[in-house]
């Protein structure tokens, strides 16, 4: 390694054949206004500080560039490591500076010797090449060339107007070749060569220079520039990495490159590493498992195809399923981006064929039960960071769904009574929890009306209201009784106390009286309104929020059954079942022998083959050619052990029904 501190004059070697090249894999430029106007005054500064001795010098921080010995004719070519946005915004400035000179100009001629290679063409005309993301390429050399039309999105675009602007403001109170000194004279860099064989992207990470903070989608994007071999980047580039960074943003507040590569790492590590760690975990992992430039650029392969999946993780509108892109929706605002690990993974088993577009939805929404109830019993959430990376490690894929049931059933997991004593007393609104609050509340009107073929929806979107209003007012007090303070305190945002209207239902509302709110309500056209208000209710008080908050409960537990619920919600000893539904048909039984022969010859006859089950069910399917007592012939010749107790066929049934795919809530017993 060698370092020496340079003027910008000496980098660009004025009248000499120099090219610095921004690397395929080098972050797009990225400098804003707060870091264009820093540098705009310390030129300022520069110019007007004392020359009466010397000319002032300004440290500017370091450039890093690797030697690979390249040249073409007299043309000597850098790869710029570190050092992009100053090199590009000093350029920028050099640019913006010309603009007020006149034509004939003697400095204009100097400034174009620093910014080109005058005896060159094409490409090899300019000193810096820029990046091809977000057009920056096609920005910078249209500027240079004098194009100011200036039609791209490129944030050079953006810089070289402002620094336009800040010229045509001092034009008349400045010379322009002692300005031009303070930008080519005065500001220096120190220039530290390197040699590809020094491991240059560890120097990269030790450098502090003065710049943007690289986010650590940009370390790892350097990290992979810098282990590849110049001669397979721009393939590897244009192959594999274009696609994950046209996929995935990493501009502004959106970190999607970074946030994605923190989730690959949990799913194949099985643990979520800190979001500041997520270039050193990525660099280990990569020298730990690929050696050599093929295995390393495989696994860049797969790290792009793992992109294009994470992207309809983020947009589940991509997805052209559509039960699975609502599912993912769902999840989005239930779980979040938590559970991204083991989706990303259930996303690459069904893209290899490995589990069926049945098991993968049915897997989705056993992650839904998860997450609902959990935030139905208050669990706290940053348990999920460490969870759901093990469920990769864990989870058995040839039997997905009984897997992750059990799997799930052991990871705190609450019960009904743990989610009926939470929402007695849960009262928080949050602005995330609200998205949660009106998911669960839109399910539970869909629950309501499951049986008659559709659905109403609101005019717009839905928004929270609240029965009890958030300002009382004297009324309402009155309504209320003497202890309304604590009333309003402890249930304001109780479940029991809020409900689904969209905006214009919600202005109309407001803080209405409790009996103007109810005769609106019980003619709404949401069930969740319409069923529960159509009742006798004459006050608004404790009671009646603690009795509507059981009733939305118990809908939720119904929706959101305790996952491999075998067990019957209440004994069935001495208990006569009187009907049977399986995926929306109804069966006539009068005995559990009945709904174990009900069920079996309803999977019978959905599925065209029974050998999966067969196999996972042997002892309960006789495979024997003659019957016997208690068994009974199915359908297709086989034969149906009938001798189990009541508990025994209920346990059976659910297993049998999920294993073909049928959903816990789609297999229902009533007994009395």
């Amino acid at each position: 390694m060698e370092a020496k501190p340079q003027s910008i004059m000496q980098l660009f070697q004025s009248g000499g054949a120099i090219q610095y090249i921004l690397p395929h894999f080098q972050r797009a430029y990225a400098w804003d206004k707060s870091d264009w106007s820093a540098i705009w005054e310390d030129a300022i500064d520069i110019y007007n500080s004392d020359w009466s001795k010397t000319a002032p010098k300004h440290f500017m921080g370091t450039l890093v560039v690797i030697q690979d010995g390249e040249s073409i004719g007299t043309l000597t070519r850098y790869t710029l490591v570190d050092g992009q946005q100053r090199l590009t915004t000093i350029s920028l400035i050099l640019g913006a500076l010309k603009e007020i000179l006149e034509p004939t100009d003697e400095l204009r001629r100097h400034i174009d010797s620093l910014l080109f290679n005058t005896q060159e063409r094409g490409d090899l005309m300019y000193k810096v090449i820029p990046t091809q993301k977000y057009k920056d390429r096609q920005a910078y050399f249209e500027i240079l060339d004098g194009d100011y039309s200036l039609r791209t999105d490129s944030s050079i675009t953006a810089a070289f107007k402002y620094f336009k602007d800040g010229f045509s403001k001092i034009e008349s109170d400045i010379n322009p070749d002692k300005f031009f000194k303070c930008i080519v004279e005065c500001m220096q860099v120190v220039f530290i060569t390197l040699k590809r064989d020094e491991e240059p992207y560890k120097i990269f990470e030790s450098l502090n220079a003065k710049g943007k903070a690289l986010t650590q989608a940009d370390l790892v994007r350097n990290y992979v520039a810098m282990k590849l071999p110049v001669e397979r980047q721009e393939m590897v580039f244009n192959k594999y990495w274009a696609d994950i960074d046209s996929k995935l943003k990493e501009r502004g507040r959106k970190k999607e490159l970074s946030a994605f590569l923190r989730h690959y790492l949990a799913k194949v590590n099985f643990t979520l590493p800190n979001e500041k760690q997520v270039y050193a975990r990525f660099r280990d992992y990569m020298e730990q498992h690929f050696e050599g430039d093929d295995a390393f650029i495989a696994e860049l392969a797969r790290l792009r195809n793992s992109a294009a999946l994470y992207e309809k993780l983020l947009r589940p509108e991509s997805e052209s399923n559509d039960s699975i892109q609502k599912q993912i929706t769902r999840l989005n605002t239930i779980v979040e981006s938590v559970s991204y690990p083991f989706l990303l993974y259930l996303y690459e088993l069904r893209e290899s064929s490995r589990i069926c577009e049945l098991e993968f939805t049915q897997a989705l929404e056993i992650v839904e039960n998860y997450g609902v109830r959990r935030f139905l019993a208050d669990a706290p959430t940053s348990y999920h960071n460490k969870m759901f990376p093990t469920l990769v490690r864990d989870v058995d894929v040839t039997e997905l769904v009984p897997s992750l049931t059990d799997l799930l059933r052991l990871k705190n997991y609450p019960t009904n009574y743990s989610i009926r004593e939470n929402t007695k007393r849960m009262n928080k609104l949050g602005q995330t929890s609200r998205k949660k609050f009106i998911l669960v509340l839109q399910s539970i009107d869909q629950h309501l009306w499951r049986d008659s073929g559709g659905h109403s929806v609101l005019d717009g979107d839905a928004t929270i209201e609240h029965i009890m209003p958030q300002s009382v007012s004297d009324e309402w007090k009155k309504h209320m009784g003497e202890n309304w303070s604590e009333i309003h305190i402890d249930f304001l945002d109780n479940i029991g106390n809020v409900t689904l209207v969209d905006q214009r239902w919600n202005s109309d509302l407001s803080n209405g009286q409790f009996s103007d709110k109810k005769m609106k309500l019980k003619d709404h056209a949401l069930r969740l309104n319409s069923d529960y208000f159509s009742r006798d209710i004459s006050v608004w008080n404790r009671d009646s929020i603690l009795a509507r908050a059981e009733w939305l409960t118990s809908l939720c537990i119904d929706i959101w059954y305790p996952l491999g619920g075998y067990a019957p919600p209440r004994p069935i000893r001495y208990t006569t079942p009187t009907s049977l539904k399986i995926n929306g048909k109804s069966y006539v039984v009068n005995s559990w022998e009945e709904v174990l022969i009900e069920t079996v010859e309803a999977v019978l006859c959905e599925l065209d083959s029974f050998d999966m089950l067969i196999q996972r069910f042997n002892q309960d399917v006789s495979l024997i050619s003659s019957g016997f007592a208690r068994h009974h012939k199915l359908g297709n010749g086989l034969y149906l052990n009938t001798m189990k107790s009541d508990s025994a066929v209920y346990s059976f049934c659910r297993k049998f029904a999920q294993a073909a795919g049928i959903h816990e809530r789609d297999w229902q017993v009533e007994y009395e």
